[in-house]
């Protein structure tokens, strides 16, 4: 795709058999961006494609949940999707399971099947795997999660689907003052009160930490260089971790007394070497900068 080129349509249909991680897949899909739609009649599937066409590149990609809770509407599915494929680019991704761990999911949940009915789970899940066995041939992606737990699940729908601009990980870089108290969804804080403080310097007392001067004076006294270069280098495979265990979002701080002098510098150089590291994007927030 060239720049300026309008970002292609997608349909992503997710299905299959109940307990097989539906609703896992739907939020990972959600959490890269998709519009997903749960629980969709197939009927609605059409009137689907048609509100995507008309919002125009505002929903490049949505992906609909279908599935046996559908009951009869069910059944005309694969001629619908085939339909829908003479002018939509449809992916249909079915998710399946051995019956001994779909058994275990749903006692689990303490949940019947949908088509158990007055039979046992075993009948429901047999009745199901019956109906979906043609459709589960023509699917593009069919996806065995017996033995995925719900964090690797959703980390192969992010292998998968993420579009190549997809970030692993949004990092929040935040500047705080701890006279106003530290920020409760900080994933990690430290601490920057071990520098002199430029409050004390009157030259420098009206500024900010985003002014050079300032940032100059915070970066150039003892241990600063040092202790970023230390926890740059212990954040590497923190962040890492994060992506692997499908964490999408990081909050980072760095307080002082006020927030405004040398937290604020020293998250304004911390977070360019954050941004270097591998599927991390990055933006700062400086909370009490203006408070005082």
């Amino acid at each position: 795709m060239t720049a300026g080129e309008p970002e292609e349509q997608e349909m992503l249909i997710v299905t299959g058999m109940s307990g097989a991680g539906r609703s896992t897949v739907g939020n990972a899909l959600e959490d890269l961006g998709w519009y997903v739609v749960d629980n969709l009649p197939p009927q609605m599937l059409r009137p689907l494609v048609e509100l995507v066409e008309r919002a125009g590149t505002s929903l490049p990609r949505i992906a609909a949940v279908v599935d046996i809770r559908g009951r009869d509407f069910f059944s005309e599915l694969q001629e619908i999707i085939q339909a829908l494929r003479a002018g939509v680019n449809v992916r249909v991704v079915f998710l399946d399971a051995n019956d001994a761990v779909l058994v275990r999911r749903f006692e689990s949940v303490r949940r019947p099947h949908p088509l158990q009915g007055n039979g046992t789970l075993l009948d429901g899940i047999g009745a199901e795997r019956a109906r979906l066995a043609t459709l589960r041939e023509a699917s593009d992606f069919v996806v065995d999660t017996s033995d995925l737990n719900i964090h690797q699940l959703a980390n192969l729908v992010t292998e998968t689907f993420a579009g190549a601009d997809h970030a692993g990980l949004r990092v929040t870089m935040q500047s705080f003052g701890f006279k106003y108290g530290a920020p409760t969804d900080a994933d990690l804080i430290a601490d920057a009160r071990f520098l002199p403080n430029p409050f004390w310097n009157p030259e420098l007392r009206h500024l900010t930490g985003e002014d050079a001067v300032v940032s100059e004076f915070v970066l150039s006294q003892p241990g600063a260089m040092e202790f970023l270069d230390a926890y740059a280098r212990a954040l590497e495979p923190v962040l890492a971790g994060y992506q692997r265990e499908n964490k999408r979002h990081a909050t980072i701080a760095i307080g002082c007394t006020g927030g405004k002098h040398r937290s604020v510098a020293m998250v304004r150089e911390l977070a360019e070497r954050v941004a270097k590291m591998p599927g991390v994007v990055v933006s700062v927030k400086h909370r009490d900068l203006g408070r005082e």
